[in-house]
């Protein structure tokens, strides 16, 4: 069952976005910086402050990066060439997508059913190896981006 999210606990039933399946936040689809800082404040426990980690690698690594929100998840490109990468909550981990993941190096470990997308998933215990994720992010922003 879902749950509101209101800064408490993760299972806090005050006002706020309401949570998904996974405990991902429902937040209105939209564009720059604003949609993307609710879904992460949004963000149940430990994932809030690992979405403010990666939201920060990535507009440090890529200054002027665009920002949206779309189907409940962070999405980031670069100005009028589409997205490269996004993440979303699941019940245990936070999952980072990267668009064309199969042609970063080394490739991300995580498989999907679209051909190039690949995944990296992060649970509460894991840690994030910054100067791998920042050369992803790296290279993703310099392929030809997704466009949604």
């Amino acid at each position: 069952m879902a749950q509101r999210h209101s800064g408490g606990g993760p299972r806090d039933p005050g006002p706020g976005p309401r949570l998904l399946a996974g405990g991902n936040p429902q937040i209105p689809k939209g564009e720059g910086d604003g949609p993307v800082r609710a879904y992460i404040a949004a963000m149940p426990g430990w994932k809030r402050a690992l979405g403010e980690r990666l939201d920060a690698l990535i507009v440090r690594t890529v200054p002027g990066v665009h920002k949206a929100v779309k189907w409940n998840q962070p999405f980031y490109g670069n100005p009028g060439d589409g997205w490269f990468v996004a993440f979303r909550c699941f019940t245990h981990h936070v999952q980072v997508q990267f668009f064309r993941g199969t042609s970063l190096d080394p490739v991300p470990p995580k498989a999907s059913k679209h051909p190039e997308l690949r995944s990296l998933d992060i649970r509460e215990h894991d840690g994030l190896d910054e100067d791998l994720f920042v050369s992803w992010i790296e290279q993703a922003s310099r392929l030809p981006g997704e466009r949604m």
